[in-house]
């Protein structure tokens, strides 16, 4: 009986490489990719150490990556300021393979066809590990934050939406 080979992903053969510790999860995936907080829920993780990767594109015409927590929302002018941009929009999905070889659902910070400026929500840091796309739907890996942000020449920055407080 040969053993099962678990799949790599190119986000684990970098990680490999690399020499950067990590851990692979995998969820079930239906039809549809599910939204990061069911992921998170799937994989027993707390929501706020489960990133997911945005592609967004400069009024310079730069691409920008930015990782924030699944439940967050991508604030465009914090996201600007980060990068120096006067603006940002979110990359349109129908753009997002051809630009970083990723599908919606399973885009990845590691691994993209080029090396885009790339910020993770600055949360990252009060985390011992965070879980990001391993470049496949269905597959998350966990690595520490400071050797994402190295391997990735990224930095981090406030990059989310405040909540806004609800009065009764």
């Amino acid at each position: 009986m040969s053993k099962q080979k678990e799949e790599k992903t190119n986000v684990m053969r970098i990680l490999d490489q690399k020499k950067i510790p990590y851990t692979p999860h995998t969820y079930p995936v239906g039809d549809a990719a599910p939204d990061g907080v069911s992921v998170a829920k799937l994989l027993g993780q707390d929501p706020a150490a489960v990133f997911k990767t945005l592609v967004a594109k400069g009024a310079s015409g730069g691409y920008y990556v930015f990782d924030i927590p699944v439940a967050d929302t991508l604030d465009l002018k914090k996201a600007a300021k980060a990068v120096g941009e006067k603006s940002v929009a979110m990359l349109p999905a129908k753009e997002l393979f051809p630009l970083t070889g990723y599908v919606h659902g399973g885009c990845s910070p590691v691994g993209m066809k080029k090396r885009f400026p790339t910020v993770f929500h600055r949360s990252c840091l009060e985390h011992e590990t965070i879980c990001v796309s391993a470049g496949k739907v269905g597959l998350q890996v966990e690595v520490g934050p400071a050797d994402l942000i190295a391997l990735t020449g990224g930095s981090a920055a406030d990059l989310t939406a405040e909540e806004k407080e609800v009065t009764a």
